[in-house]
């Protein structure tokens, strides 16, 4: 069975979104709301990593059958300015992104394996990871104008 492998993915990717979504907020305090909502996602995905443990205590976190592209890798350092927020959003986006589908394919063993637990924890973690996609979107919408177009007029 494939299904620690993917425990032990979500497990590890929870953790590394957590910490780009604190590293974001921090390289990016001068924005208010990246910072506040910033670290209230990033204890959104802590609260991830503390509901998977159970579950990777159960079923194990088997990273040996892992393909090497099958990873979630964090930010490597925050960018300064407009393009580098949004440059930075972006990953954040794309990092959820993987996280969410991620929850859809754990979702599809816990109806497999009727694992009512492990369902229970897909559905709640994914309606929050919903939620940190529906933000990053939204404030990717509101900062690309402005770094892209604003800081262009003004050189």
């Amino acid at each position: 069975m494939h299904l620690s492998t993917y425990i032990g993915l979500q497990h590890a990717a929870s953790r590394t979104l957590a910490d780009a979504f604190r590293q974001v907020a921090d390289g990016h305090a001068a924005e208010p709301d990246v910072y506040f909502l910033g670290r209230t996602l990033a204890r959104m995905s802590d609260a991830h990593v503390d509901r998977l443990a159970p579950l990777a205590e159960r079923y194990g976190e088997d990273r040996e059958d892992e393909p090497e592209r099958l990873h979630a890798d964090g930010l490597s350092r925050t960018r300064s300015g407009g393009v580098g927020l949004l440059r930075d959003l972006q990953d954040l986006y794309t990092l959820a992104s993987f996280l969410d589908i991620t929850w859809t394919v754990l979702g599809q063993a816990a109806q497999g394996t009727r694992d009512r637990e492990l369902l229970d924890v897909v559905n709640s973690c994914k309606v929050d990871t919903q939620r940190q996609l529906r933000w990053l979107n939204t404030r990717i919408k509101q900062a690309a104008p402005q770094a892209l177009i604003a800081s262009a007029a003004s050189t």
